[in-house]
């Protein structure tokens, strides 16, 4: 594996994925859509060969499969999962169709492998932590579609016997994350001693930071012998409540402010409940966080005091 194709490299797991490669010395060809704002990848763009396409279009596609011709694929392309993204026809057109066109591509050139993104929101409201068998109950359309994407990647990978994996990401977090999210938040707003508007401190998630999930994509993709069509969840299994994050923001960043709960609307997506089953990928892939959530939190803090000149994106 030399050479690998990043769709969704503009985006923040995608640029941390094309950062992570080009330190491992790989070749990186980059799919973003038209006028994409790039600058996740401004560092990087003299090392990388960038070609703008847009995933709707399937002769674009498999134009731009075949001109870079990889060995391997990180799809991480999406649409809807922030909330101003809240057209459902781009979501089914960006993350079923565009999910298609790219997989058709790929095969039609001999890749020999693809790793999908999935969501943990492709589960919906569980009262624990599901595993990759569970019943989807998807309650959102981001959700449904992505999971209309992970059936069709399964059905693809089986009855064709290609190598095409999915990763369901629980809620990653780390550098280039999108502004105006929590984790980026409490370390702009902490460095000036400040918190943020807060949801209920008993909200919940499985946070999982972002270097962990790029040493997934690469195992994902250099394993062999996989149970073909094979979905994994990608987190630390372990739930921190926002109240927990928290914590640790106010005593890295040594905030005086107390936490104002409740003083941020909920969320339809907030659950008291939400962690991850990673017990499959553990023993498949050999995969473990390598980053416990504190020390990812003072990774980020590291990150946001030596990029002074991106501050002003989440200011």
């Amino acid at each position: 594996m030399k050479r690998i194709l990043v769709t969704g490299a503009a985006g923040f797991v995608g640029a941390n994925v094309t950062h992570h490669l080009l330190k491992k010395g790989y070749e990186v060809h980059l799919l973003v859509r038209p006028g994409a704002d790039l600058w996740r990848l401004e560092d990087v763009l003299g090392d990388v060969s960038l070609a703008s396409v847009d995933l709707r279009g399937s002769e674009a596609v498999a134009a731009a499969v075949l001109d870079s011709r990889p060995d391997s694929v990180f799809h991480l392309a999406a649409y809807g999962a922030y909330p101003g993204q809240t057209d459902v026809r781009r979501m089914i057109a960006t993350n079923i169709e565009g999910t298609v066109n790219l997989v058709e591509a790929c095969m039609a050139a001999g890749v020999e492998t693809i790793v999908n993104t999935g969501s943990s929101s492709e589960y919906g409201f569980k009262s624990s932590s599901p595993s990759e068998s569970a019943l989807l109950e998807p309650n959102s359309d981001y959700a449904w579609t992505k999971a209309a994407a992970t059936h069709y990647c399964r059905h693809v990978a089986v009855f064709n016997k290609v190598h095409l994996t999915t990763l369901r990401l629980y809620s990653v977090f780390g550098p280039y994350e999108e502004p105006g999210r929590l984790m980026p938040t409490l370390v702009s707003r902490g460095l000036r001693g400040e918190l943020p508007p807060l949801v209920k401190p008993d909200i919940a998630r499985d946070f999982v930071f972002v270097d962990d999930v790029t040493s997934a994509y690469l195992g994902a993709a250099g394993q062999g012998g996989l149970e073909q069509g094979a979905v994994y969840n990608v987190g630390t299994g372990i739930q921190t409540t926002i109240a927990d994050a928290v914590s640790v923001a106010r005593d890295c960043l040594d905030i005086p402010q107390e936490p104002q709960w409740a003083s941020m609307e909920q969320r339809t997506w907030d659950s008291t409940s939400w962690v991850c089953d990673n017990r499959k990928i553990v023993t498949d892939l050999g995969w473990n966080p390598q980053y416990s959530f504190r020390e990812g939190f003072e990774v980020l803090i590291d990150w946001f005091r030596r990029n002074a000149r991106l501050r002003h994106r989440y200011d």
